[in-house]
This record gives structure tokens, sequence and C-alpha cells, in this order.
């Protein structure tokens, strides 16, 4: 077995120990792990909706521990300014000059908590961040380290006080997982574990550890980029891609870059499977997450209560499936 088998290997190991790492902390929320750790390895962002008080925040923290990658958190609220975000540049008086103090945004795993209760102004100081893993202040563009991820949450739209991201920022964001309200046994056991004193605030009183590194990751990203695609599998996600954009109920179907993105996130899947090439059900496990955020409803399939998941499997449906 070749070096580089050996580090994917380890790689792929720590990366799933991470998942069991987190359900020290996070109950049930097992795909939205899995979503974060896809992200990282395709050098993505994740977007997490929920309800207020479903874990995302505690999810991002756990994953962040687990990973030992440094993290900071930007609590995104209606008066926060792009500079917070970003960094600023500020006058030092001893050397009479300019000097740039770095922002949050300056880490390895970016937590932007309820990135929608912020205006839209704040909201796009990230895209520079998201699309070129740098931010630009004074015309000086500034690399941000690596791994570079931000996982942002958001309230659902109708909740009051949010600002709904546009549809540009949302196609930055590889991936959207929605946190569901736990089902009744899961319930009873996040119950159960603070009436035995269970602290969110105190990870490491959980008995939460780094479990893998940055360097499992790069060697991860690495592996990723070896995983095979038929040609057919190929032609399945661009067929995808363009059914989404014949349905009479979307007002904007998936892009080229979506459909690049299918192709990056299944690949990323299929290795953390244990395989080093996409089946067309990788295919189909991420065309929800990936997709469903970047397609636009027509106003008047929303009054009939059509949902985007339930076009977005039509059109999946309708593709023929390669064998």
């Amino acid at each position: 077995m070749t070096k580089q088998n050996n580090d994917s290997d380890k790689a792929r190991a720590a990366l799933a120990a991470v998942r069991g790492e987190v359900a020290k902390t996070v109950v049930g929320q097992d795909s939205a792990v899995a979503g974060i750790l896809i992200a990282l390895l395709c050098r993505g962002h994740i977007l997490l909706e929920g309800v207020p008080g479903v874990a995302k925040t505690l999810l991002v923290r756990s994953v962040a521990a687990a990973l030992d990658v440094d993290t900071k958190r930007v609590q995104f609220t209606p008066d926060l300014m792009p500079g917070d975000v970003t960094g600023s540049l500020v006058f030092d008086n001893a050397t009479s000059e300019f000097t740039f103090r770095e922002g949050p945004v300056f880490t390895n795993l970016l937590l932007a908590d309820e990135i929608n209760r912020t205006p839209p102004k704040t909201q796009a100081s990230l895209l520079e961040a998201m699309e070129e893993h740098q931010v630009s202040i004074d015309g000086v563009p500034r690399a941000l380290p690596e791994p570079f991820v931000v996982a942002a949450t958001q309230n659902p739209v109708e909740y009051e006080g949010t600002y709904p991201l546009p549809e540009a920022q949302l196609d930055r964001f590889l991936l959207k997982v929605t946190l569901p309200l736990p089902p009744r046994d899961d319930e009873i056991s996040i119950l159960s574990r603070h009436a035995a004193g269970f602290d969110p605030r105190n990870l490491a009183g959980a008995g939460m550890r780094p479990v893998a590194s940055p360097a499992d990751i790069a060697a991860g990203v690495a592996a990723v980029r070896q995983v095979s695609v038929a040609p057919a599998v190929l032609a399945y996600i661009v067929d995808i891609a363009r059914a989404t954009r014949m349905s009479p109920s979307l007002s904007l179907g998936v892009s080229p870059r979506g459909a690049t993105a299918l192709l990056a996130t299944s690949r990323a899947w299929a290795w953390l499977s244990g395989r080093d090439f996409v089946t067309p059900d990788d295919v189909k496990a991420l065309a929800q997450s990936t997709l469903a955020h970047r397609l636009g409803m027509r106003p008047e399939a929303e009054l009939e209560g059509v949902s985007v998941s339930a076009v977005l499997d039509a059109a999946i449906n309708s593709v023929p499936v390669p064998r």
C-alpha cells in the first residue's frame, strides 16, 4: 500500500471519529456533522437552518473542538458592521500610521451565528472571503488561513427580524442543511444529559477531545480529488441541473456552479463512504442539500404550496439513472 493510500485511510478514520466525538454533546444531528465535514473536504461553506434551540451553535463548536482547528464566532446582529467581521485599519499613535487589525474572519472555522439577522451590507462582507479565501482592506488583499470554512446558522426566513440572504450569497454556500426538531426519544436523551449535569458551555467537561487535525483535513482534500467519476455519472449530474431549468415551478434553476458543487460533494461523500469512485446514489444522497437552496420558486407555485424539495425530487426522478 502506498503512503498516499495510508494517509487517505488515516484521514478517513480520523474524520469518521469526529462524528462519534460530536455525538458526546449533540444528539441526533449526524447529517449536519457529515455536511460540515464535506464542506471542509471540498473547501466550501455550509448553511445550517433551524428554529432556535436545536443546537446549531453547539454543533459547530463541537465539530471545531473535535477537529482541533482554530474557530471564532460572530453573532450577527442588526448593528454589526462589515469591519467587525473582516477587520479594519486602526490608527497607531505610537507610529502615527494605520495598521490592520484582523477581524474574526481570520480563522479556520468561522461560526457566523444567525447570519440572516444582519442587513445585506454586512452579509456581503463575507462574499470575498467565501469565494477567494481572502479579504481586501483599503485595496490590499489579505489571505485567510487554510482550511477556511464558514459555518453559518440562520433561523427560518418567516421569523421576525430576519433579512433573507440574496441568491448570490446563497450560491456561495456549498451545502444547506436543515436541523429538524428532534424525535421524542432523542429529546428525552437531551434532557437526560442536562439532568446529569451536562453544560453546553463546557465541551471539555463533556469528555470531548480532538480526534482529527488540519493535516487529516489536508490529506482528505487531496484524496477526494483522486475520486474518479465516470462520464455517465458526470452526464447524470448535468442532466439533473438542466432538468431544474426546465421546471415550470422554478424561476431559477441550477447554474453550472451548482452542478460543479454537486460533483464535489458527491466525490467527498463517496470518499467518506470508503470508495474511490462516485455512484448515482452518491449524487442522489447529496442533491437536496447541495442544490435546493440555489433554486428560485415562481410566486404562483409558492401560492399553490409547492415546496422546493418536491420540485427538486421531481427533476431528479425525471432523469434516467445511469447503469
